[in-house]
């Protein structure tokens, strides 16, 4: 292991714990005394998806937290929020224990977790993967969250309001500026 400050290969593991799929080790480097931490997982056997014109090609993580962080960009979440959800879908795939899955079972996982996360995140990875036309797609699944309770229960999570509540709606004039 190169130490990051001095690429020194000497470095001792100074202390070791389990989390999520791996184990995170802090090192010091025995050159230059610095401190550094080191993260290491078990590389699964190969694992392929298999898209809609049915080729195959190796599950690759980058691009799915890829996907999932355009779909948080700029939204209010918690450091590492994403990562997580990232982190978690790939460890529920691998927990399948499968050497194969279909693409939209990997875009159905990231529509539920974006669904508790922040659902303007999951409003835009919705238009793309299930390739809204016009804006009545839109609003029919801005629709099935309202009418499935979900909004509500995410605006106790802290998120922010994806319509404005009746009370406000009252307030507005027709020029979009508020009375008062």
């Amino acid at each position: 292991m190169k130490c990051p400050y001095c690429n020194s290969e000497d470095s001792k593991v100074v202390d070791s714990r389990d989390v999520n799929d791996g184990v995170r080790r802090r090192r010091q480097c025995l050159n230059c005394n610095s401190r550094f931490t080191t993260y290491e997982r078990i590389q699964s056997s190969s694992l392929f998806v298999i898209k809609k014109d049915q080729r195959r090609e190796e599950f690759n993580k980058e691009k799915l937290l890829s996907g999932i962080q355009k779909a948080c960009g700029k939204r209010p979440l918690p450091i590492g929020a994403v990562e997580k959800l990232a982190d978690d879908i790939e460890a529920e795939i691998y927990h399948m224990g499968k050497s194969e899955i279909a693409s939209y079972k990997i875009g159905d996982m990231v529509m539920e977790g974006l669904r508790g996360l922040d659902y303007i995140a999951y409003i835009r990875f919705a238009s793309v993967y299930r390739e809204f036309s016009d804006i009545t797609d839109l609003k029919q699944e801005v629709d099935t969250l309202v009418s499935a309770g979900i909004i509500k229960k995410s605006e106790a999570s802290g998120q922010l309001t994806l319509l404005p509540d009746e009370s406000e709606n009252s307030t507005i004039r027709q020029d979009g500026n508020k009375n008062g």
